[in-house]
């Protein structure tokens, strides 16, 4: 992959711009087609059309209407907390966890003797999400500021890292592995729902921020991403890419530049067998 030309710090600014702006409610625009931000739908469009259109992201309706309205922001592009079959008891670690939406669903999946941490380097998302926990009497999740190539977590600490469309957004992938990496007790899991290439995007789209920030030019293909979990020390790797045809409406722009919606799955070795 080339590596984009622009600063690292210039394109976590770009992002942190335009996630910040969605959280306070301005139609900046997340990775939805066309900038439309399932957050802030279109005039004459119900709360139901919304939650059922772009945002659904592979929510069941059961799943959507278990949610603090408001949490759900339609950004991702995928159910991590259901690829990753949360358990009672287990601790979670959401990375870039925005307005909380798969916090919270992972949050009822591991119970009162669970907890969940989100961790988003955008101070309005945190400060939404940490209103929308308390609001909704949430007590088994928590929302931390901080950068996921950096995690405000203790090392091995954490029995599953989820992440929904954000690992493509920050420029220094590998770190980001490594660092879930270090969070993860033995045996933990990595779960991640993203966007994936599916052919070589070019420098010049790669030095575009706008497309970056949207979830389309930070995109790596099956075989960057299986290198750079492998070279993290991960085991039991797996890269499921989606094919064009079954890409959800608010990724259709991204597909036509080769990027598309995937699983990435991986273990950390050790802990007990099952």
């Amino acid at each position: 992959m080339s590596e984009p030309e622009k600063d690292e710090e210039t394109i976590r600014r770009s992002v942190r711009n335009r996630y910040g702006g969605l959280a306070d409610g301005h139609d900046v625009g997340g990775c939805c087609e066309g900038g439309q931000s399932c957050g802030s739908p279109s005039p004459g469009t119900s709360s139901h059309e919304a939650k059922t259109g772009c945002c659904a992201a592979g929510y069941s309706e059961t799943e959507l209407a278990s949610l603090p309205e408001g949490s759900n922001l339609g950004l991702g592009c995928g159910n991590p907390s259901q690829l990753a079959a949360l358990r009672s008891g287990e601790v979670v670690l959401d990375l870039g966890s925005g307005a909380g939406v798969d916090c919270f669903l992972a949050a009822s999946q591991v119970g009162p003797s669970g907890r969940v941490i989100g961790v988003d380097m955008t101070p309005e998302m945190i400060s939404r999400a940490r209103d929308l926990a308390r609001s909704s009497g949430r007590t088994n999740v928590e929302f931390r500021l901080g950068e996921i190539e950096h995690l405000p977590v203790a090392d091995a600490s954490v029995d599953v890292v989820l992440s929904n469309c954000v690992i493509n957004l920050v420029p220094d992938k590998g770190q980001v592995y490594r660092e879930a990496f270090r969070a993860l007790r033995p045996g933990g899991r990595l779960v991640v729902a993203d966007v994936l290439a599916t052919r070589p995007i070019s420098d010049d789209l790669r030095n575009d921020l706008e497309r970056w920030a949207s979830c389309s030019s930070g995109a790596l293909t099956r075989d960057e991403v299986t290198e750079r979990l492998r070279s993290a020390g991960f085991e039991s790797i797996e890269v499921i890419v989606h094919g064009e045809d079954l890409a959800p409406d608010s990724l259709r722009s991204q597909a036509e530049i080769g990027v598309v919606s995937g699983e990435v799955r991986a273990t950390k070795p050790g802990g007990s067998p099952p």
